[in-house]
């Protein structure tokens, strides 16, 4: 039997053209900014020390990732790690 895992994110207004994404343990892993229309993801790290790293963390390959909607589900799926 083949295990399915889900990769769930949600998202968390900071403005009108910004949110923040988290994982379901609450961790910041990007933010997504609204650019000219089109949602974009930004990916988002943290150092040891607690310095972010712009474009770095666990999902750093899809650093901007473009989106029409803002659907937790199909950014959820896009996003999710291979």
């Amino acid at each position: 039997m083949v295990e399915c895992l889900v990769y769930k994110l949600t998202l968390s207004r900071i403005n009108d053209h910004v949110y923040r994404l988290l994982t379901e343990q609450g961790t910041h892993v990007g933010n997504l900014k609204l650019i000219g229309g089109v949602w974009k993801f930004k990916a988002i790290g943290y150092d040891q020390n607690g310095d972010v790293i712009p474009g770095g963390g666990p999902l750093t390959d899809r650093h901007n990732t473009t989106f029409i909607a803002l659907d937790e589900a199909l950014i959820s799926a896009r996003l999710a790690p291979p």
